[in-house]
């Protein structure tokens, strides 16, 4: 197997719609995956995630510009802990210690970030956001949605230093950023000095500070289940009940949609949602059933489950940008992981009865078997990976990507998928 310092990018052959190029997997148009392909599919995308997307160090390379044939970071601590957490499954999965190996490459590079000599932000993670932030800014659901793999990895290890680093970001992030009277966690810290940011929100420069609200520098921030897991590890109560007043404060703003508008990514002027935040808190409230018997976070997932059964078109792909007014999804953006954790999400519903979202599972299924890039593709940076493109305007160009983590979450769902399937 080529070693990824010998990756060279196609400049020439490798054009702006080689993504074209994919593995049908030899499926029949309406067949529904079997046990071998499913288990094909494990090992393939699983060695993209350990070879390709975690570099020597253990970090994500994150977006690969396809054009350009040149990986650009973007959240680096967050897609890290995505793979990790991938790779884990897979281990789970196969018995293969390569996954196992890999994992842990990552999680030491995560737990590498823990920050122990700035005054005011001792014991947190140095999560810099990067893309449209920079590096001036840490955001909270950078860190807590990396950390279920850390935490994973703790747990599949025995190894508590991973969880440990995890769970003293938590401490300091209900220690500072964590506002429970409103039910929500400030977004951003200020990465030179410290402060959590409570007035203004670099997500939203085209408002001016006095214009600013509450809910525009905050979020209940459950993505992760950061404060579930930093429970069970710590035994600290006071991590669970922050936990639970957040989901409880999720219940609360929920919107009739299943989504939660207010509060970005999504956009309640634009009425379009995210492909994956709302999911994040749908499943953290399943989290939260799990750790509390109550229904009633199941009840509230299924409604934001039922929303994406909406936007996923009848071949099983989930776009970028969809909308709550009928306006119909931009095409621009083929969302692999909003497919696979939505498809994450209904099998967790389906195991508790909702058995509505049975055939979107199939079509998520289905639509990740078809859509990944060929073993034999020209491009060496796509090959095995999950379709996950990103359409946007940078720079003065067209800034076309295959994201990691359309691969990191493929990953995942393939697992609980032949899981669920296959007993």
């Amino acid at each position: 197997m080529q070693k990824i310092k010998h990756l060279r990018p196609i400049k020439k052959a490798v054009c702006a719609f080689s993504f074209l190029a994919l593995s049908l997997g030899g499926m029949q148009a309406n067949a529904q995956p079997q046990k071998e392909e499913i288990t094909k599919a494990i090992n393939e995308t699983a060695r993209y995630v350990s070879e390709v997307i975690l570099d020597k160090q253990g970090k994500s390379r994150c977006d690969y510009n396809v054009t350009e044939g040149k990986w650009y970071e973007y959240e680096v601590p967050w897609h890290t802990g995505q793979a990790v957490n991938a790779l884990l499954a897979a281990y789970k999965a196969t018995g293969n210690k390569s996954y196992l190996d890999a994992a842990k490459r990552g999680g030491n590079f995560w737990i590498s970030m823990e920050i122990k000599d700035h005054p005011k932000l001792k014991g947190m993670v140095d999560a810099r956001h990067g893309d449209v932030l920079g590096e001036d800014f840490i955001v909270f659901a950078t860190v807590s949605d990396g950390t279920p793999g850390i935490y994973e990895l703790s747990r599949v290890t025995k190894d508590p230093k991973y969880a440990k680093v995890a769970t003293n970001a938590a401490s300091w992030m209900l220690a500072n950023m964590y506002y429970p009277e409103q039910g929500v966690c400030y977004d951003n810290i200020d990465a030179k000095t410290g402060e959590v940011l409570k007035e203004f929100s670099p997500f939203w420069k085209q408002k001016a500070q006095k214009d600013q609200e509450l809910f525009d520098v905050s979020r209940p921030n459950t993505e992760g289940s950061l404060f579930k897991d930093a429970y069970e590890f710590s035994g600290d109560k006071k991590f669970k009940d922050a936990f639970i007043l957040l989901c409880n404060s999720l219940i609360e703003k929920q919107g009739e949609e299943g989504v939660w508008m207010r509060f970005m990514p999504n956009s309640a002027e634009a009425h379009s949602f995210h492909p994956r935040f709302s999911l994040w808190y749908a499943e953290s409230l399943i989290e939260a059933f799990k750790l509390t018997g109550d229904r009633k976070y199941l009840e509230s997932a299924a409604k934001t489950a039922r929303a994406f059964a909406k936007a996923q078109q009848k071949d099983g792909t989930i776009f970028y940008d969809n909308y709550t007014n009928g306006q119909k999804p931009d095409k621009g953006s083929s969302t692999g992981s909003a497919v696979a954790l939505a498809g994450i999400v209904w099998i967790e519903l389906s195991k508790e009865g909702f058995k509505e979202f049975d055939p979107n599972i199939e079509k998520s299924a289905t639509w990740i078997i078809k859509n990944r890039y060929a073993e034999d593709h020209p491009d060496p940076n796509l090959r095995g990976a999950v379709l996950e493109t990103r359409t946007r305007s940078k720079k003065g160009k067209i800034w076309l990507t295959n994201r990691d983590i359309g691969t990191s979450f493929a990953l995942r769902f393939l697992v609980d998928y032949r899981n669920f399937k296959f007993k």
